[in-house]
């Protein structure tokens, strides 16, 4: 009896070790791939554009990510899975897997007061709109191109949305290259006989109609106060280009006609540039009106026509370095794996230090001509950011130019500064009200 058990034990001793290295082995694999990290830096980030899609898709897995503030250009930590790892080969996407230790190692890096670091958590993938007519191709603006890009959803609207208050339903707003004046781009003077330029002219009178307004600049003055709410009320509105400092014109002349008569048919208010109220704009202040309407230009707001010094080999712009710690959010809009942006024009290329309210934060500046280029405040209890140019990788865009292949363009720091915007409200915690 005794020997048979001896017998029947040496058989179970091979099998009872192999599942102990097995069991070992399993439970190493699970402790040293429990994160992924996704590297910003330039060395390490094959395609930073589509490194922010995986970001928001993971986002809409009801999974929380850690932003890495000034950790290796603004890296994100995100869950292991088998899922996100193919999902980061199919983008093309380089990623790290990373062990708990390691991940808790550079979690307390981070941590140390010594660092100017600070790792924020992204909560929720933020819904996402695009104020833009309905006619537009997506390579007619930068942001919608990297969105498509990036693979991030969004949604368009335009006016009629607007003014039927459907903006509360959306986290984040980006306004189109639009001009809120009602002066149909200030095209007049190149392009009024153009058949787009007609076309569109009679396109917005049709849809001001619809509306129930008389004029194009009455309608545009009404969906800049909706949107004005929506940023009060807790939104968060991106802007480029002429959008920028048209949409403030706009507010400043609430109730001011300052349209000449080939826009709106009638002459403009006597007196109209002392009538404006820079108490109702977000950004600007204390800005001329342009009143040539043959001129491509707005207002003194615009930088475009005093850069004639400037050589586009040395068109920089330089972001600013705040404390990640102290000032998180300029520091997530400023995040790049790079302090120097290649400069790139539009119909508002920069704008002039001086008419910046001081209440503003100016996040890059071409200090070469003393200009900023990109901006950022706050409305009541929502966030604004102001871009000058209209493309980041088309230095001098021109109407009828082919769009921007991003495919050539994966590691652009100036498309970065777009998406970073497109994630900061992912950090919000509390519900938007609007």
């Amino acid at each position: 009896m005794y020997p048979s058990k001896k017998k029947n034990t040496s058989r179970l001793l091979p099998f009872f070790w192999i599942y102990l290295v097995l069991a070992f082995l399993l439970g190493s694999v699970s402790l040293q791939a429990s994160v992924i990290l996704i590297p910003m830096d330039a060395e390490g980030q094959e395609n930073h554009l589509k490194a922010y899609g995986i970001t928001y898709w993971v986002l809409t897995k009801q999974q929380k990510v850690q932003w890495l503030l000034n950790y290796r250009g603004g890296s994100f930590l995100i869950p292991d899975g088998e899922a996100i790892r193919n999902e980061c080969k199919i983008r093309g996407v380089s990623f790290e897997v990373l062990s708990d230790a390691q991940a808790t190692e550079i979690l307390e890096t981070i941590a140390s007061p010594s660092q100017n670091m600070e790792a924020v958590i992204l909560e929720k993938a933020p819904k996402i709109a695009v104020y833009s007519p309905k006619g537009n191709q997506p390579w007619d603006d930068a942001v919608t191109m990297v969105l498509a890009f990036a693979e991030i959803p969004y949604v368009t609207l335009y006016d009629e949305e607007v003014l039927d208050d459907k903006l509360a339903i959306y986290d984040w707003l980006h306004l189109h290259h639009e001009d809120f004046t009602g002066q149909y781009g200030k095209f007049y003077g190149a392009y009024r006989t153009a058949p787009w330029y007609i076309e569109g002219k009679r396109e917005a009178e049709a849809l001001a109609t619809r509306l129930g307004y008389q004029k194009v600049s009455e309608e545009k003055s009404a969906v800049a106060q909706k949107i004005r709410n929506y940023v009060i009320g807790g939104g968060f509105m991106f802007a480029m280009c002429s959008a920028t400092d048209s949409f403030d014109i706009a507010l400043a002349a609430e109730g001011v006609d300052i349209c000449e008569p080939m826009f709106d048919g009638d002459p403009s208010d006597p007196n109209y540039q002392q009538q404006l109220d820079y108490s109702k704009t977000f950004a600007f202040t204390d800005f001329i009106l342009e009143r040539n309407p043959r001129r491509y230009e707005f207002s003194s707001i615009d930088m475009t026509n005093k850069r004639e010094d400037i050589p586009r080999e040395s068109d920089y712009f330089t972001l600013m370095d705040f404390s990640a710690k102290w000032d998180p959010v300029p520091t997530m809009l400023c995040q790049n794996h790079t302090a120097l942006v290649k400069g790139f024009m539009g119909q508002t290329t920069a704008f002039a230090p001086s008419e910046v309210k001081p209440t503003v934060l100016v996040l890059g500046e071409n200090r070469l001509n003393g200009e900023a280029r990109y901006i950022h405040g706050i409305k009541g209890r929502g966030f604004f950011t102001f871009y000058g140019g209209h493309d980041p990788e088309d230095y001098q865009h021109r109407v009828g130019d082919p769009k921007t292949e991003l495919e050539l363009h994966p590691n652009s720091p100036g498309y970065r500064l777009i998406l970073n915007n497109i994630l900061f409200p992912a950090a919000r915690k509390k519900k938007q009200k609007t």
